[in-house]
C-alpha cells in the first residue's frame, strides 16, 4: 500500500490516462471529475501561514512531523489522511500498533522512519514546497517553543520529543509588579498620591527653607511621606492577596482539567491521566466521553459525535473506520467513481467533541498544543468572570462611595468656606496658609479612601477563594465559581441513588435462572406493593455454590457470553491489584461470570465472539444490545436491561439448565406473574433488578430492519420481541455509611431531598425509606417516570411539593422536574451522571456531577464535580456555600459600621475644629482603612463554616443583601462609637483632666480607642444571628487569631513609635486601660442589641419610609379617623376586598383642614380618581335621562356633582 503508485492527475485536455507520468501531481480519474471529488496531493501538506515551525523538528525518527498530521483537521483533509498512507500509514509512520498500542517499555527508539516509506510515491512531503523545508518566519507570534529534549531512558522520551505532551503552557500569570501597578491604578490613590506629594513638597520647604525658632524640630515633611508609606503598604498588601488568589485558582484549574482516559499499551486497556496521553496511543471511546486529543477512528459501534463546540456544526457526525475510508479513495486513486456523498466519510476525531453514541477505538494523532482543542484554548485563555454575589457587591461599593465621596466634597467646601472665612486674620506665612489647605484637601481625600470600600471586593473573592480550596478537600471540585454561593442556598437536592447515596460497589447476591434454580435473595421485602397479592413463588433456591455447580456447559457458555460480550466493561489493574473497569453494574455480572461460572477472561471470550452489532444503551428504552454470528451460521441477538421491561418483551424462557444443552419453553401468565413477583421481591430487599435475555435469527438483518443504515436502540425496538428470558438478577448496592446522618443535615437545614433514579419504583422506595428520604405518613409520593412525564403542568406542580422518589426516570423526567421545581421558585441541586443528564445539569441552578461514574459531557455541563461521587459531600458544600455567603455578610456588616463611624466622625471633628482638622489626621484614617479594608477581609472571609451553620432555613433568591439584623446591628454599634469617639473629642478635657497642651494626648487617646473599638466590634461580627456566644469556633480560625494579632501588634507599635508620622504621643498605663476598656464596650454593646427583638426594630422601618420612583406604592396601614393612630381594624366603608390597594384615610391633619370631603376623596392615584369620577357621572347621567325620559327639560346635573 505505502508504494503504491498514485495515479496521475489528468490535463484539462482531452490526453488519455495512459499518458499520466509517476511524478508528483494531483490524483483525478475521469468518473471522479464528473462527481466533483478529486485527490490532490499536490496540496495536502502545504504549511497554513505561521505553522511553518511545526513541520521542522531536529533529530526525528518518525516519519511525520506534527505540521504533517494537523493537516488531518481544520478543515477535515480526506486529502491528507490518504497521503499520510491512511491507517496502515500512520500506524507504521508513528511507530505504533492499532491492536496492541504503544509498548509499556518505549523509551529511546532505534533507528527512523522515513516519510516516503509510509506516503504514496510521488507525494511531496511538504506540498506546494516540494520536498524543500519550509522557513520558518521571524517574530511569528504563533510560533510554539522549541521542543523539549529528554535524557536517555526517558520513558516514550523520543515520542514527547517530537510531538510534545498533552498539556498546555500555563497561562501567564501577572508579575507582581504589574499586579502591584494594578492595584495602585485606583483613582483615589492616585488623587492622594497627588496631595501627599504636594504636601511632601511644602513640608520640605518648610523643614528646610524656613527658619526655626528656639530649635524647633524640624518634621513637617513627616506626613506627605507618612501618607506615601500608607499608600505604599494599600498598594503592598492588596498586591499580595491579588497574587494568593490567582495562585489559588491556577491550581484549581489544574485539578479540574485532570482526569483519567482508557488507552490499549502493550495489548491491555489501563486507564491514564489525560495529561499522560502521547501520539500513538490507541484510546477507548465510550458514550460520554470528552475527546480529549485529535486522532483517526480505528473501529468500534454506531460512534455519533457532537462536534459543535470545535466546529459550530450542531449536527451528529457518524464516524467510519479509517480501513473503509483509505479503501474508498484508493478505489478513487485508481479510477474507480466516487460513491455519493464521499466527503461525508468522516475517520477523524476532533479533541473537544462529544461521544453521543457508540464505543469504539482511535489512533491519537495530535495533543497538546499541536491539537485542534489546545490551540483554540490557547487563543481564548481569558479571565475569571466576576460572580453574581462578586458583581452585587461592587454595585454596592459604588453606592457607598458615591455617599462617601459626596460627603467628602461637602466636607471640602464647608472646611474652605470656613478657611477663606478665617483668612484676614490669619497671620501664618504663605507656606503655612498653603499646608493648612493642603491638610483641608488631604482630609476630604482621605474621607473619600475610608469610604471607598475596596475591601467588598476583596472579601467576597477570598472567601470564594478559601472555600473553593477548602470544598476541594472535602471532594467538591469547583468548575463555575457562582455555583459556590448559590450552593449554600439551595432549597432542594434531587439526588442520583446509584454511587450518590449507594457505595457503588455491586455485587450480584440473588439469581433467578429461568423458572429452574436461583440463589439467595430470600430476605424479608423492606417494601412490598400493596395491590398485587402474591404468587406463589416454585422457582428452588440454592445456594450459589451448588447453582453454579449444577449449570450445564451450554448455560454457562450462554451466561457468559450474554455478559462478557454484551458490556463495556474491561479488565485491568486497580491499585495494583487485577479487577474489572467500567460500569459497576456491569463489573458486578463479570466478577459472577468469572468466580462462579468459569469465564476467561473478557478480552479473551469477546475475541472468540463473532460480533455483528452492538446497540449502546439507551437511557429511553432502559437497555442494550449486541448481535453476534453463532457458528451454525445463526446470529444471537443478547439483551440486557430493565427486568420488568425485558420480561415484557419475552414469550419464553430457558429450561433443563442442568443439561449439556439447555432447552426453552414457552412462559405462561402464571410464570410471568410468578417472575414479577420475583422482581417485586428483590426491589423490596433494596436490590437493583437487571434482565437478561436473548433471540435467535436466521440471517441479519432481519427483514424488520432491511434498509436500516444504523441500528439504533429505536429501531432494535422493531425486532425486541418474542425474546427467551435468560435470567433475572438481584445487585445489592450497599448505603453509604454517612448518608444517613447527611440527610438529617439537610432536614435540618431546610433543605428537601428527592430521589431520582433509573431502577425499579419498588428499589427505589426502598432505599429512599432506608435513607430517610422517602416518608409516606407524612404524605411523600413516590412515582414512576412515564407517569411522571405525562401529568398536565397543574398536576404536576400541585404533586411535586410533596414528590419524594421519583424512580424509573429518564433523563429528559429530570430535566422537567427541574424545570417545574425552578418554576415553584426553588433554588436547584440536582446530581447526574450520564450524557443524557447534561440538559437537567445546565438547567439547574447547581449541577453535580459524578467524578467517578460521570461521563465527560456530564462534567463539562455541572458546576461542581462531587470527586468521590458521596452524597455526604453535597451537604459539605451546603455548609461552605453559606460560610461564603456569611463571610461576605459579616465583613459588609463590619465595614458599614466603621464607614459610618469614620466618615461622621471625620465630618464632624473637623467642622468643630478651629483649624479645620480633624481628630483623626489622614495617617490614622489610612491605618484605619487597612483595618477594617484588608485585614477584615483576609480574618472575616476565612471563618469555615461550624455545625450550628445548618440550623437555619436556606434564603430565598430575592432575600436582600443587608438584612434586617444587619441593620440592627450596623447603626446599633455605629451610634456606640460615634458616642464613644465625640463624648471624648468634646468632653475629654473635663472629664480626664487635660489641658490645652495635651491636645496631642488626646487625639491619640481617640485614636487608640477607636482602634481598640473596631479590633473588638471585628470579633462582635463573626456572628450574624442573636445568639450571644461570638466565640464559637474561633479556636478553630488560625487565620483570624493570627490576622488579629498583627492588628494589635501593628496598633501598639504605632502609639510608641509612630510619634511624627501619625502626629501621636505615646500613652500611660490608665489610658492604655482606658482605651481597650472602651474599645470592649463593643462586645456587651453587642449583646444588648441582639437581645433587641427584631419584630420591634421591623416594626419601627414602616414608619421611615422613602419612597423610590421605581418602587410600586406600597399600602399604608390604616391610621385611626378621630386621633390619627394606626391602628389596622377600620375600613373605609367605600373600599372592596378586591382592589389590590385599600387608601386608608388621611392623617388628623389633613382632615381638619379640608372636612369630611377630604376623608371620602381620598384615591389611589389621579387617574383612578379620573376614571371613578367618569363612571360615577356616566351612571347617573343615564339614571337621570331615563327618569326625564319624554321630557324637553335639559338635564340637570347637581351643583355638587360639578364639584365633583
Amino acid at each position: 500500500m505505502a508504494d503504491s503508485d498514485p495515479p496521475g492527475k489528468e490535463p484539462a485536455s482531452s490526453t488519455p490516462p495512459s499518458q499520466q507520468t509517476d511524478a508528483p501531481h494531483t490524483t483525478a480519474a475521469e468518473p471522479g471529475r464528473r462527481a466533483g471529488f478529486r485527490l490532490d496531493l499536490d496540496d495536502a501538506f502545504t504549511p497554513d501561514p505561521s505553522t511553518e515551525d511545526m513541520y521542522i523538528v531536529p533529530d526525528n525518527k518518525f516519519a511525520f512531523s506534527p505540521g504533517h498530521l494537523s493537516k488531518l483537521l481544520n478543515p477535515k483533509s480526506l486529502h491528507a489522511f490518504y497521503a499520510l498512507g491512511g491507517i496502515a500509514g500512520l500506524e507504521k509512520g508513528l511507530r505504533t500498533n492499532r491492536e496492541s498500542g504503544l509498548s509499556v517499555d518505549e523509551s529511546n527508539l532505534d533507528g527512523a522512519v522515513a516519510f516516503e516509506e509510509v506516503a504514496p510515491k510521488g507525494c511531496p512531503k511538504y506540498g506546494h514546497n516540494g520536498n524543500t523545508e519550509p522557513t520558518v518566519k521571524e517574530g511569528n507570534p504563533a510560533a510554539l517553543p522549541p521542543p523539549t529534549s529528554y535524557p536517555a531512558g526517558t520513558a516514550f522520551g523520543d515520542r514527547k520529543h517530537v510531538f510534545r505532551e498533552n498539556r498546555l503552557p500555563e497561562k501567564k500569570s501577572k508579575t507582581l509588579l504589574e499586579l502591584a501597578w494594578i492595584t495602585y491604578n485606583d483613582k483615589v490613590l492616585l488623587l492622594l498620591t497627588g496631595a501627599a506629594l504636594i504636601s511632601l513638597a511644602l513640608g520640605l520647604y518648610q523643614t528646610f527653607g524656613v527658619p526655626h525658632e528656639d530649635g524647633g524640630a524640624k518634621i513637617e515633611w513627616v506626613e506627605g511621606v507618612a501618607i506615601i508609606a500608607a499608600i505604599l503598604i494599600v498598594v503592598i498588601v492588596g498586591t499580595l492577596n491579588d497574587w494568593q488568589m490567582e495562585r489559588q485558582f491556577n491550581r484549581l484549574n489544574k485539578k479540574h482539567n485532570d482526569r483519567h482516559v482508557k488507552v490499549v499499551r502493550s495489548g491491555k486497556s489501563i486507564e491514564v491521566s489525560v495529561f499522560d496521553v502521547l501520539v500513538g496511543d490507541v484510546m477507548h471511546l465510550d458514550t460520554g466521553d470528552l475527546v480529549p486529543v485529535d486522532g483517526i477512528f480505528i473501529s468500534g459501534h454506531g460512534i455519533k459525535c457532537d462536534e459543535s463546540s470545535a466546529t459550530g456544526e450542531s449536527d451528529l457526525l457518524k464516524k467510519v473506520p479509517a480501513e473503509e475510508v483509505y479503501a474508498i479513495l484508493q478505489d478513487v486513486a485508481n479510477g474507480g467513481t466516487p460513491p455519493e456523498k464521499i466527503e461525508k466519510l468522516d475517520p477523524f476525531i476532533i479533541s473537544g467533541s462529544k461521544i453521543n453514541e457508540g464505543t469504539g477505538k482511535f489512533l491519537v494523532t495530535a495533543v497538546g498544543v499541536n491539537s485542534s482543542y489546545g490551540r483554540i484554548t490557547m487563543a481564548m485563555q481569558t479571565e475569571q468572570e466576576d460572580t453574581p454575589l462578586q458583581k452585587k457587591l461592587n454595585n454596592l461599593a459604588d453606592w457607598i462611595a458615591k455617599l462617601g465621596g459626596s460627603a467628602a466634597l461637602i466636607l471640602f467646601f464647608v472646611l474652605l468656606i470656613k478657611f477663606c472665612a478665617q483668612l484676614p486674620n490669619n497671620t501664618d506665612t504663605p507656606a503655612a496658609k498653603g499646608q493648612s489647605f493642603l491638610r483641608i484637601l488631604i482630609t476630604s481625600i482621605t474621607v473619600v479612601v475610608v469610604a471607598v470600600p475596596e475591601g467588598l471586593p476583596l472579601a467576597v473573592t477570598l472567601a470564594l477563594s478559601f472555600a473553593t480550596n477548602r470544598m476541594t478537600k472535602d471532594n467538591n471540585l469547583v468548575r463555575v465559581l457562582k455555583a459556590c454561593e448559590t450552593m449554600g442556598n439551595a432549597t432542594t437536592i434531587c439526588s442520583d441513588k446509584t454511587g450518590t447515596l449507594t457505595q457503588n460497589k455491586m455485587t450480584v447476591v440473588a439469581t433467578t435462572l429461568g423458572k429452574s434454580t436461583s440463589f439467595g435473595g430470600t430476605d424479608a421485602p423492606l417494601e412490598e406493593p400493596e395491590d398485587k397479592p402474591k404468587v406463589a413463588n416454585t422457582v428452588p433456591n440454592v445456594p450459589v455454590a451448588e447453582f453454579s455447580k449444577n449449570l450445564g456447559a451450554g448455560i454457562k457458555q450462554l451466561l457468559v457470553q450474554s455478559n462478557a460480550v454484551n458490556s463495556t466493561a474491561f479488565e485491568g489493574e486497580v491499585d495494583g491489584e487485577k479487577s474489572f473497569i467500567g460500569s459497576k453494574t456491569e463489573v458486578a455480572l463479570l466478577t459472577l461470570c468469572r468466580d462462579h461460572l468459569g469465564a476467561a477472561p473478557v478480552q479473551e471470550e469477546r475475541s472468540n465472539a463473532n460480533v455483528v452489532q452492538v446497540v449502546p444503551f439507551d437511557s429511553a428504552v432502559k437497555y442494550m444490545a449486541t448481535v453476534v454470528k453463532l457458528p451454525s451460521g445463526k446470529f444471537r441477538a443478547y439483551v440486557k436491561g430493565a427486568s420488568e421491561i425485558l420480561l415484557a418483551n419475552c414469550n419464553t424462557v430457558i429450561s433443563s439448565p442442568e443439561a449439556e444443552e439447555f432447552s426453552t419453553t414457552e412462559l405462561t401468565e402464571q410464570d410471568r406473574e410468578m417472575l414479577l413477583e420475583t422482581i417485586t421481591s428483590y426491589a423490596g430487599q433494596t436490590l437493583r433488578t437487571i434482565g437478561s435475555s436473548y433471540r435467535d435469527f436466521e440471517s441479519w438483518p432481519p427483514k424488520e430492519l432491511e434498509g436500516v443504515k444504523e441500528l439504533t436502540a429505536k429501531e432494535f425496538n422493531k425486532v425486541h420481541k418474542d425474546m427467551t428470558l435468560v435470567a433475572i438478577y438481584g445487585i445489592k448496592d450497599p448505603l453509604r455509611p454517612a448518608v444517613k446522618d447527611a440527610l438529617k443535615d439537610c432536614h435540618r437545614a431546610g433543605v428537601f431531598v428527592r430521589m431520582v433514579t433509573g431502577d425499579n419504583v419498588l428499589t427505589g422506595k426502598a432505599i429512599a425509606k432506608e435513607c430517610g428520604i422517602y416518608t409516606p405518613e407524612t404524605g411523600g409520593i413516590a412515582m414512576e417516570g412515564p407517569e411522571f412525564r405525562r401529568l398536565s403542568e397543574d398536576k404536576r406542580k400541585e404533586i411535586v411539593p410533596k414528590l419524594q422518589v421519583l424512580a424509573r426516570s429518564s433523563p429528559e423526567d429530570k430535566r422537567i422536574l427541574v424545570r417545574t421545581l425552578k418554576e415553584l421558585g426553588e433554588t436547584v441541586a440536582v446530581t447526574g451522571d450520564g450524557t443524557n443528564d447534561a440538559p437537567a445539569l445546565k438547567m439547574a441552578d447547581i449541577g453535580f456531577a459524578m467524578g467517578i461514574a460521570g461521563t465527560e459531557v456530564a462534567k463539562e455541563a455541572a458546576a461542581i464535580i462531587l470527586m468521590d461521587d458521596n452524597f455526604a459531600s453535597i451537604v459539605k458544600g451546603i455548609a461552605w456555600g453559606r460560610a461564603v455567603n456569611d463571610a461576605v455578610k459579616k465583613f459588609l456588616q463590619f465595614q458599614l459600621t466603621v464607614n459610618i463611624t469614620a466618615v461622621l466622625t471625620t465630618f464632624i471633628s473637623s467642622v468643630a475644629s478651629e483649624k479645620e482638622e480633624s481628630v483623626l489626621n489622614a495617617v490614622q484614617l489610612l491605618w484605619v482603612n487597612l483595618i477594617m479594608d484588608t485585614f477584615a477581609a483576609l480574618a472575616l472571609a476565612t471563618d469555615p463554616p461550624n455545625h450550628s451553620i445548618l440550623d437555619r432555613k436556606p434564603d430565598r433568591k430575592s432575600a436582600p443583601l443587608i438584612t434586617l439584623r444587619m441593620y440592627k446591628m450596623i447603626f446599633g454599634q455605629a451610634i456606640c462609637q460615634l458616642a464613644i469617639t465625640l463624648v471624648l473629642n468634646f468632653g475629654g478635657p473635663a472629664l480626664l483632666g487635660y489641658d490645652s497642651t495635651h491636645n496631642i494626648r488626646l487625639k491619640t487617646l481617640i485614636f487608640n480607642t477607636f482602634v481598640w473599638l473596631q479590633i473588638f466590634n471585628e470579633i462582635n461580627n463573626r456572628r450574624l444571628d442573636n445568639k450571644l456566644n461570638v466565640f464559637e469556633g474561633i479556636s478553630k480560625n488560625w487565620f483570624f487569631i493570627i490576622i488579629n494579632c498583627i492588628m494589635v501588634g501593628g496598633q501598639v507599635l504605632i502609639i510608641f513609635v509612630g510619634g511624627s508620622a501619625f502626629k501621636i504621643e505615646r500613652l500611660d498605663g490608665k489610658e492604655w486601660g482606658l482605651s481597650i476598656g472602651l474599645g470592649a464596650i463593643s462586645l456587651p454593646w453587642g449583646a444588648v442589641i441582639r437581645c433587641v427583638p427584631d419584630s420591634w426594630v421591623a416594626a419601627c422601618i414602616p414608619d421611615i419610609h422613602i419612597r423610590l420612583p421605581w418602587k410600586k406604592k406600597k399600602a399604608p396601614k390604616d391610621v385611626d379617623e378621630e386621633n390619627g393612630t394606626a391602628n389596622g381594624t377600620k375600613k373605609d366603608a367605600t373600599s372592596s376586598d378586591d382592589e389590590p390597594f385599600k387608601p386608608g384615610p388621611p392623617l388628623r391633619i389633613l382632615t381638619s383642614i379640608r372636612g369630611e370631603r377630604a376623608r371620602k376623596h381620598i384615591r389611589r392615584g389621579f387617574r383612578e380618581y379620573m376614571q371613578d369620577q367618569k363612571t360615577k357621572v356616566k351612571a347617573k347621567a343615564k339614571e337621570k335621562e331615563l327618569k326625564i325620559k319624554g321630557s324637553k327639560e335639559p338635564m340637570v346635573v347637581d351643583e355638587s356633582e360639578k364639584k365633583q
